[in-house]
């Protein structure tokens, strides 16, 4: 575990605003309109902070064989994140306004990169905005960083791996973030064929959060996780979500509770069904 926390708290950030080494990042974005988190941002957003887009700056362009968000090229990233002023010394904080649902894929993919010293803001910006701390509206340039990466292969699961692993890819421990009626194949909003992959497991985001948005405490985490997968710690794990954005949000999860850095299937189940020929299951876990 590195010196910086996975979360931060909304108080102790407005302290470090004026801190040179703290770069902070608003990732919001909607998938229904891709215009509204730039606009989000531009009316107000956390002081000094540079705004990330989901689909131009946090994934690659989509292709035939790919899911919604597949995973940018490593020197194309670092190029971005140097442009948005992350240096190799950053203290890099990243928010939005679903609990951390899209920024956690900012977050996974600064630590894919290689780069621990990223947290995300606890609460987001609406639990900001609960403790009436200070907005700024507009667009914010700060002066472009070198930022050197070296990438962790070793934290992605590719589709050929569940291929390979059978039917059921239990030994995988793959566990999916979207919610129970997509993972059931009772409701499909936003891909092409509802259900889930063979022996993966559900367990919504939502799981993880207050109601007010922030955080379970760690014990509570503990329990969800050991109810999860079992209360072995230390065994092999992944995630999955629809497109490996907020399957990023299970890794933050099961980091909290004390388990090891899972794998992100990036592709996800919208790269899953790309392929007719691979299984689909319906129905609850």
């Amino acid at each position: 575990m590195n010196d910086h926390k996975l979360l931060i708290d909304a108080k102790q950030l407005a302290t470090l605003l004026e801190d040179s080494d703290v770069r902070v990042v608003d990732c919001r974005f909607e998938l229904m309109d891709s215009d509204a988190g730039r606009a989000s941002y531009l009316h107000e957003h956390i002081p000094g902070a540079v705004y990330a887009d989901l689909d131009n700056d946090l994934a690659a362009p989509v292709g035939p064989a790919t899911g919604r968000h597949p995973l940018p090229d490593a020197a194309v990233l670092a190029d971005t994140f140097g442009r948005l002023g992350v240096s190799n010394s950053s203290h890099v904080v990243v928010y939005d306004d679903c609990s951390g649902a899209v920024a956690s894929r900012a977050w996974w993919l600064l630590r894919w990169l290689g780069h621990d010293k990223v947290s995300l803001l606890d609460g987001g910006i609406k639990h900001w905005r609960a403790l009436q701390l200070p907005l700024e509206s507009g667009e914010i340039g700060v002066a472009r960083e070198q930022f050197e990466f070296m990438a962790r292969p070793q934290l992605v699961l590719e589709t050929s791996e569940i291929v390979d692993a059978g039917a059921t890819c239990a030994t995988l421990k793959l566990v999916d973030a979207r919610d129970a009626k997509r993972f059931a194949g009772s409701a499909e909003p936003i891909d092409t064929i509802a259900g889930h992959i063979p022996g993966a497991i559900s367990l919504p985001l939502s799981a993880s959060l207050n109601d007010d948005g922030t955080w379970k405490d760690q014990k509570q985490l503990r329990q969800l996780w050991d109810t999860t997968l079992g209360e072995g710690t230390d065994g092999p794990w992944s995630v999955m979500c629809g497109s490996g954005v907020t399957a990023c949000h299970l890794v933050i999860s099961g980091l909290l509770a004390g388990r090891p850095d899972p794998r992100v299937y990036v592709g996800s189940w919208s790269e899953w069904i790309r392929d007719p020929n691979r299984e689909i299951a319906v129905g609850e876990a």
